[in-house]
């Protein structure tokens, strides 16, 4: 399990280096087979914020930009990139700068004209289109927000280092952020800070007008809780959380699927949300398989169901296997309005 050392410090703040952290989280007990950083190999790649675009006066496919890099003022770059524009915040790799790869940016003259550096692309800072959903193939990435001349490092949130965790069978307490960090608080004699949730914005509606939760297999699912959400528009969730989850080693979906991969690194808690308008009679029903012979998943396979499976079922068919995937059908989609978020205890032996 991928464990961010920044989100870590947020409930135990440790300021040991990274291999002392590894060995004496090893010694106390809690196994880290080892560590990186997104920004191993890469080097002076600053925030450049693109002033002015002029045609280059020998190249048809070349434009010749202005791009203010902060304390290193206003350099000049040549680039053949088509989606660039005069405003756009760009990683820019400076003179003498590494990029993914090992190849070495200085400066140079392209077509006669001096070009002091390079735009980059997510490829070059070694990420992938997954990271960054929106971002144009084989284009320059352009950047949400940043300031000019902030290293892209920490604007991206690359200077991270990444602890891979071995979690015994026997500590699924450990299986989080907040369940390593109490570890290291023990381990380092730091404080375990604990942060409670705050439910905010609530309507003072009763929740059984939209839904209706039966458990009809107690054995195998002894807690099922579920909370309906209205007006959400789904769209891509804010730098910070797309940089959490991919120091977690989790893609960013959108705001609602990220919100739920969140809370079960955080917390150890699954959770699924479904699309409240695919939820046929307003009620979840959990259940065995039983006649049930098939479910349709998230992944677009049509899965074969045993009699004794758990399932999530509304008032027709199953919607999701229990703790293991969601159905196809009730998935979150782009004009999704009402979901239904679960979380829920289910039997371990049966996922």
């Amino acid at each position: 399990m991928d464990i961010s050392y920044k989100w870590l410090k947020e409930f135990a703040n440790v300021s040991a280096g990274s291999k002392e952290f590894m060995h004496r989280m090893n010694m106390s007990g809690t196994e880290i087979k080892g560590f990186r950083s997104l920004s191993d190999g890469l080097s002076n790649i600053a925030v450049g914020k693109i002033l002015k675009i002029e045609r280059h006066p020998y190249a048809d496919k070349l434009v010749v930009c202005q791009v203010d890099v902060g304390d290193k003022g206003t350099i000049q770059i040549v680039t053949a990139a088509t989606n660039v524009f005069e405003g756009a915040i760009v990683p820019v790799a400076l003179h003498k700068s590494v990029v993914a790869g090992g190849h070495k940016i200085e400066k140079g003259k392209l077509r006669g004209v001096e070009s002091n550096g390079m735009f980059c692309s997510v490829e070059e800072l070694g990420l992938t289109e997954h990271d960054y959903p929106d971002a144009i193939k084989d284009g320059i990435l352009i950047l949400k927000e940043g300031n000019p001349g902030d290293s892209i490092f920490t604007t991206l949130g690359m200077d991270d280092v990444i602890f891979e965790a071995d979690v015994a069978t026997n500590r699924p307490d450990c299986l989080s952020v907040k369940g390593i960090a109490r570890e290291a608080a023990a381990t380092f004699g730091v404080p375990f800070v604990e942060r409670k949730p705050e439910l905010k914005n609530t309507v003072k509606e009763d929740v059984s007008k939209y839904l209706k939760v039966t458990v009809n297999a107690p054995d195998l699912c002894p807690r099922y809780t579920a909370r309906v959400v209205k007006n959400v528009r789904i769209a891509p969730s804010p730098l910070w959380l797309v940089e959490k989850l991919r120091n977690s080693g989790i893609r960013s979906i959108n705001n609602i699927v990220d919100i739920t991969n969140y809370v079960m690194m955080e917390y150890g808690q699954p959770m699924h949300a479904f699309d409240y308008a695919c939820v046929k009679g307003g009620e979840i029903i959990v259940r065995r398989a039983g006649d049930s012979k098939t479910v349709r998943t998230l992944d677009s396979e049509e899965r074969a169901l045993k009699p004794e499976m758990l399932v999530i079922a509304d008032a027709e068919k199953p919607i999701a296997v229990a703790g293991v995937m969601g159905g196809e059908y009730s998935g979150i989609m782009d004009d999704t309005t009402t979901i239904v978020f679960e979380s829920a205890c289910f039997s371990g032996p049966s996922v």
